[in-house]
C-alpha cells in the first residue's frame, strides 16, 4: 500500500519539476535581457537539471533496493 502510494507521489513530484523546469527555461530565454544574464541563469538551469537527474536516479535505485533488501540484492 505504501508503496503505491510513494510511487503516485514521486511520480507527481517529478512530472511537476519537469514542467517547473521548462517553464523556467521558456522565462530565460523569453524575457531575460541581456546575453550574459541569459547564459547565467542558463548555467544555473544546467546545475538544477543534474539534481533533479541525480535525485530521480537515486529514487529508482532506493525503491529496487527496498524490493530486493536482505538477500543481497538477489531473489530467494
Amino acid at each position: 500500500m505504501f508503496g503505491k502510494v510513494k510511487k503516485i507521489f514521486f511520480t507527481g513530484m517529478f512530472g511537476f519539476l519537469y514542467i517547473s523546469f521548462v517553464a523556467q527555461i521558456v522565462y530565460v530565454l523569453g524575457w531575460v535581457p541581456g546575453f550574459d544574464a541569459k547564459l547565467g541563469w542558463l548555467g544555473l538551469l544546467s546545475f538544477e537539471w543534474l539534481v533533479l537527474i541525480a535525485a530521480r536516479y537515486l529514487s529508482k535505485r532506493s525503491s529496487n533496493s527496498a524490493q530486493y533488501n536482505g538477500y543481497n540484492g538477489r531473489r530467494r
